[in-house]
């Protein structure tokens, strides 16, 4: 087939954020789907069937693709085959041009699937990445610009941004247009304060008192208070909870950080105005304002670069924050922080470093809990902390391959995860005997041993 050049194709494949404003900017609807194992394994591995990636019939239907038609199959018979072709353009494979089909097998229920896709893009995505599509309108047709996003990327983090995804994201069809609205309406709505507080010459109180970001302790603390009052529970008592290992996910990865991102957003901007305007009510040209604007332009790249190391740098400790609470709220003992003779210092021990070292048949009931929100390559850090102990590593990770996993499994490494995250297809963490979830983890392992602990 050839190449059709269209007038905003990108012109090279670039860093993938580029990409992604790109598309922001560019695209009248954009389709982002967290990608299930089938979606990814079709590229990698010869033995699947599914060539492509499945289409909801919810996101088929909404209006984001062509309306499917059905095929002439001449005197064949058979049950009806609904499809839709159209123009998608990969960057990431050299801007390669297909004709992709969407396909809907009616004697297969709304299954529906997103054919003639290169597999480049696809084959060595970790789990949970995701696709990203930006309809484009070019002449009177459409064209479909089309990315994917590893989970562990940088871009992850902006894609994520950029629409507000939460940590049960699936899928979803969005307006850049609304979204950078609803962005700006936020902006604007403390913009208004902001002005009020530099006229009157109290922008350093007003920083202080209404834009400095909490601790991360305390950011936590909020977020709990947040979950609990939502949900009209007295505590995060596990052994109380239906899914403690989700409510730590929601708590961490939805709740802290949209609580992260509303200060994030309000410290930058009062940072901004004092930086450019500095502290004191002045009279201000457009002149005088482009002037500091490139002088100052140095300071501001700092800023903004300060801004992504923070996000970056939170996480880690603020799930080690509610994890600690849901263990208080359990009444189950422990010590933390405990330097062992390895010179680590494991996150929690249960219930203490002098249990579980006395040589006793009681202490092979001890633990060490690690938390790590993010695992990459740091799980194999914990490996030095074990000792002879037994170590379960808990974490709401969705992107470990399942051969991490059954690497993880060959030293002794436990993994304890969120309850949707044991079920889900997007990640790879079914099937492996070294992988319980928090539930499991509170009833299994902790429960039958809580009274010996405690006395």
């Amino acid at each position: 087939m050839t190449t059709r050049q269209t007038e905003l194709r990108f012109e090279q494949p670039g860093a993938d954020a580029d990409l992604l404003a790109r598309l922001f900017e560019h695209a009248d609807q954009v389709l982002v789907k967290k990608l299930s194992r089938n979606d990814r394994d079709w590229a990698r591995l010869s033995n699947k069937h599914q060539a492509g990636v499945y289409i909801p019939h919810e996101q088929r239907d909404s209006g984001f693709f062509p309306p499917l038609q059905t095929k002439e199959r001449g005197t064949s018979g058979g049950d009806e085959i609904r499809e839709a072709y159209f123009v998608t353009v990969w960057p990431q494979a050299g801007n390669e041009e297909k004709h992709t089909r969407l396909v809907h097998y009616t004697s297969k229920g709304p299954e529906t699937h997103m054919t003639r896709v290169p597999k480049a893009p696809f084959s060595d995505l970790l789990p949970a990445s995701f696709l990203v599509m930006g309809r484009i309108k070019t002449g009177a047709e459409y064209c479909y610009e089309c990315i994917t996003v590893d989970s562990a990327s940088d871009e992850a983090a902006l894609l994520a941004d950029m629409f507000d995804l939460d940590a049960d994201f699936l899928i979803g069809v969005y307006e850049p247009a609304a979204r950078k609205a609803e962005e700006r309406d936020r902006i604007l709505d403390f913009a208004e304060q902001v002005i009020a507080a530099w006229s009157a010459g109290d922008i350093e109180t007003f920083a202080r008192n209404s834009a400095a970001m909490p601790a991360t302790v305390e950011l936590a603390r909020m977020a709990r208070v947040k979950f609990i009052e939502d949900r009209n529970i007295e505590s995060l008592n596990p052994f109380r909870m239906e899914a403690p290992g989700d409510a730590l996910r929601e708590i961490s990865r939805t709740i802290e950080w949209e609580l992260f991102r509303e200060y994030q957003r309000r410290e930058r901007s009062v940072e901004l105005v004092r930086l450019v305007l500095g502290d004191n009510p002045i009279t201000v040209t457009a002149a005088d304002m482009i002037r500091r604007l490139i002088d100052e332009h140095s300071a501001i790249d700092a800023l903004m670069l300060s801004a992504s190391q923070q996000r970056k740098s939170r996480a880690g400790y603020s799930y080690e924050h509610h994890i600690e609470a849901m263990l208080i709220d359990g009444n189950i003992p422990f010590e933390k922080q405990v330097v062992l003779d390895s010179r680590k210092r494991p996150d929690f021990i249960l219930p203490s470093l002098a249990f579980v070292d006395a040589g006793n048949k009681a202490a092979r009931t001890g633990m060490i809990l690690s938390a790590k929100t993010t695992l990459r390559e740091r799980w194999k850090q914990v490996e030095r902390e074990m000792g002879g102990r037994r170590l379960f590593l808990a974490t709401v990770d969705e992107n470990i391959s399942g051969a991490a996993i059954e690497d993880m499994a060959s030293i002794g490494i436990q993994l304890v995860i969120p309850e949707a995250l044991k079920r889900s297809k997007e990640a790879e963490y079914k099937g492996h005997a070294n992988v319980l979830s928090f539930k499991a983890f509170c009833t299994d392992q902790i429960s039958p041993n809580l009274t010996l602990w405690q006395s």
